[in-house]
């Protein structure tokens, strides 16, 4: 569950920006391009094009040889490792709006009485909040919450991939990548399965609306906060039955906190609750699809975790470096003046980090665009860093781990029908929006508790919606 934000794309496509030619950060000994569609800036506005979605890797890596890069709408691009890193844990860069020198403009139209979700709060009432929701869905309230649901996360993927027999060939994103993480955070939250054609529409409102190729700001931000608002009416409706008939899951938990406690107000849980939902699927099923069509092109890994499933960790993690599902963050803000990378960053300036290209910083690792799961070394931005740090990881890395080993194991011959494949419209949760394969049939499936071994407590199972 990476962070969800328009304001990542929350700037006009209006042409290619200009770079500041006083300070831009450029590395040492690296020529300045002559040709203006080379500017740094004009290479992030070609990655945000939908041209560049199958592979925009190699305008990345050029991207990088200026650290930061400004933007003719004032904001700033930062590019490396090293300086995303830095900027993720330095507490002078804010992640509320209302820091921004243009914050009135971009909530002119926000609903008002809602608060932000808690990626768009500072300490410490990010902290509050994260810690009241986190009491539902970890440690040290909940330590069992996400590895009880190892063998329900199993379960849905068999029965995913059984719906595959005597078939020869399958759209992986239709028929297991999408469904599969739709169906176990509808569980955990105590969201109705039922209810997924409703609020996908919703989502994929809100995620359409950080592609500038969909329309102005004015027009994107619009249809965001109007679909932002009505699944969040939806949740805080479901949050309100669960509390009068609570189950065992986030929303009865949230909607039954005791006063003395702590808890959220209802407007909070509507904000957070449509955050968790939407980031809790979407971009697991961005990894896991990411996952496969890296494991397709590498036949030889593919081979390998069907022989050594006990890989699936480390796989995934040179995933989420390799083919993050989350590109960049940019709900970020400078709260003061800041140098980096030799450039001056005002006070107010909206900034982006571009975390797809810091994954791939060769002054970070060696060989940095090769696929290795056995790298010495793997450490990523795939789930950002700081007090931010994605608050689903444990639970999209288990997913994945799952379905990749059982997809592969159970596929025989998998191999892909178009490469590249067709991809989702958004620059910012970038995975495809199909992926075709033909196989030869499928291997039997096995028992759930070939995971047992990785829970530390019996299972628990989400109880279903009431």
């Amino acid at each position: 569950m990476a962070p969800v934000s328009v304001a990542a794309s929350d700037r006009e496509n209006n042409g290619p920006p200009v770079s500041d030619s006083k300070s831009n950060g450029r590395r040492a000994g690296e020529e300045e391009s002559s040709s203006p569609a080379l500017r740094p800036v004009s290479l992030f506005d070609q990655i945000l094009d939908f041209g560049s979605r199958a592979d925009p890797y190699p305008l990345f890596a050029e991207l990088r040889r200026t650290p930061v890069s400004r933007a003719d709408d004032g904001g700033y691009v930062v590019s490396t490792y090293a300086e995303i890193t830095a900027l993720l844990h330095d507490p002078r860069i804010s992640s509320e709006i209302r820091n921004r020198s243009d914050h009135e403009a971009l909530t002119r139209d926000e609903p008002a009485g809602l608060p932000p979700a808690f990626i768009g709060l500072d300490p410490p009432e990010h902290d509050r909040v994260r810690r009241l929701l986190m009491r539902h869905f970890g440690p040290p309230h909940s330590p069992g919450r996400i590895t009880g649901l190892i063998p329900e996360i199993t379960a849905i993927t068999g029965g995913l991939i059984d719906r595959l027999a005597g078939r020869g060939d399958a759209d992986l994103v239709a028929d297991v990548t999408y469904p599969l993480p739709v169906a176990v955070i509808c569980q955990l939250l105590g969201v109705p399965p039922e209810d997924e054609p409703r609020f996908r529409v919703w989502a994929d409102a809100v995620v359409e609306a950080t592609d500038p190729a969909t329309g102005d700001l004015t027009t994107r931000r619009s249809r965001r906060i109007k679909a932002a608002t009505e699944l969040g009416a939806y949740l805080g409706e479901l949050a309100d039955a669960h509390g009068r008939d609570p189950g065992d899951d986030i929303l009865s938990g949230l909607a039954t906190d005791p006063e003395e406690q702590g808890r959220l107000t209802r407007a909070e849980v509507m904000v957070n609750a449509v955050l968790l939902l939407i980031a809790g699927h979407e971009t697991t099923v961005n990894l896991i699809a990411n996952g496969m069509l890296t494991l397709l092109r590498h036949p030889d890994v593919l081979a390998r975790l069907v022989r050594e499933p006990g890989l699936a960790p480390r796989l995934v993690e040179e995933l989420l470096r390799y083919e993050p599902p989350v590109q960049f963050l940019g709900n970020r803000v400078a709260l003061d003046e800041i140098e980096v990378a030799g450039c001056t960053i005002p006070r107010g300036a909206p900034i982006t980090l571009a975390l797809a290209a810091g994954n791939r910083d060769p002054g970070h690792l060696a060989d940095p665009d090769r696929f290795d799961p056995d790298r010495p070394f793997i450490e990523h931005l795939g789930f950002g860093g700081g007090v931010h740090y994605c608050f689903g990881a444990p639970l999209a890395r288990l997913e994945a781990q799952i379905a990749l080993t059982e997809l592969a194991r159970r596929l025989a011959n998998p191999r892909l029908v178009v490469d590249p494949p067709p991809y989702r419209p958004s620059p910012l949760l970038r995975g495809p929006r199909q992926l075709a394969v033909r196989f030869d049939g499928l291997a039997p499936a096995r028992a759930a508790d070939r995971w047992a071994d990785r829970r530390p407590s019996p299972a628990r199972s989400v109880a279903a919606p009431r």
